[in-house]
């Protein structure tokens, strides 16, 4: 986003804000943007925005699970805390205008009690129970105290459906790189997801032009989990969701074994989102649907099918084409 923002000659100083140095490759793609190693935990980072006139601020730093060798608690203190700290900050400069926060869909939960589509106005049927929802639920909580005390500021929170891509494929669909695909048993998931290039370019885009206002951000259409394993040329085995949890951990290693209780839910449930908001308000349209986006991620992960999707499709329309025959005989 950083070096998509230093691109636009519109934009006077840009300046890149982490905990850690980022890498020679990263500084180079980050062109004329600055680098200051901050925390967004310690009351420093004041000066930073006062010293330098900020007058947008884009969060877009959430940990999804624990760090290696941390506990929940550092997560939660990373995620809640550090959020907190930015927003006071934010709230007492006087030349912030604009706070743009990357969220996420996890916050509606997953359940069977779901609607089709979540608008922004709704909440989880089933409160989430992950850390990961549980944080994002928490920060958005804040975001909209910062618009009360502010009403003269933009406070925009932006819920990404999953990110998918050829570079960033998301631990959540990393499980399809195994052969064998465990699924649970009476359920197909209806996932809708968002493609890396597309979640970039909406967060460039809020930046510069947001409004205030909680926006779903999604590619157009849906697909079902069975489909997603044929397209990525797996092998669908459906087991019962108690054994989704334990024995479709054991099948697929470490993968699913580090899953988060909202990915496991995810796959059990899936998540569907409204997102007229995001075109008619946010003026954002993506460039991907969610099935092009996951064939992109398919593609950037060269995974070689089991099973070649094309000839399932042909066994399908050739057992149909015999079953027609039969049908037709039974009506009559």
């Amino acid at each position: 986003m950083v070096a998509r923002l230093a691109q636009d000659p519109g934009i006077e100083r840009i300046l890149a804000v982490d905990a850690m140095t980022p890498s020679r490759e990263l500084s180079r793609r980050m062109g004329r943007a600055e680098f200051i190693r901050a925390d967004i935990r310690n009351p420093l980072i004041r000066k930073v925005i006062d010293g330098s006139g900020v007058d947008t601020v884009v969060h877009a730093a959430m940990l999804v699970r624990p760090p290696s060798g941390g506990s929940r608690a550092v997560m939660k203190d990373l995620n809640v805390l550090g959020a907190m700290q930015l927003f006071a900050v934010c709230q007492k400069s006087p030349s912030v205008r604009r706070v743009v926060v990357r969220s996420t869909s996890a916050v509606y939960g997953c359940s069977a009690k779901d609607p089709a589509k979540f608008t922004e106005e709704m909440s989880a049927r089933t409160p989430p129970g992950g850390g990961f929802a549980r944080d994002a639920i928490e920060i958005e909580g804040f975001v909209r105290g910062l618009a009360r005390r502010r009403p003269d500021m933009a406070t925009a929170i932006l819920r990404f459906a999953p990110i998918v891509g050829p570079r960033l494929g998301g631990r959540g669909m990393q499980y399809l790189r195994s052969p064998v695909a465990p699924t649970v048993f009476g359920r197909d998931a209806r996932m809708q997801l968002v493609h890396e290039e597309d979640s970039i370019a909406a967060l460039a885009h809020a930046a510069q032009v947001a409004p205030g206002g909680t926006y779903n951000i999604a590619g157009d259409g849906a697909l079902a989990l069975s489909q997603a394993v044929r397209r990525a040329g797996r092998i669908e085995l459906p087991i019962p969701f108690v054994a989704f949890r334990t024995a479709g951990r054991a099948l697929m290693g470490p993968v699913m074994r580090a899953f988060t209780s909202e990915q496991l839910d995810y796959f059990h449930f899936g998540c569907g989102l409204d997102t007229t908001r995001m075109r008619t308000e946010l003026g954002f349209v993506p460039r991907w649907t969610t099935v092009q986006a996951f064939d992109d991620f398919i593609r950037g992960a060269a995974l070689r099918p089991v099973c070649d999707p094309a000839w399932i499709d042909t066994a399908e329309q050739k057992l149909l084409g015999l079953l027609g025959p039969v049908r037709e005989h039974t009506y009559e």
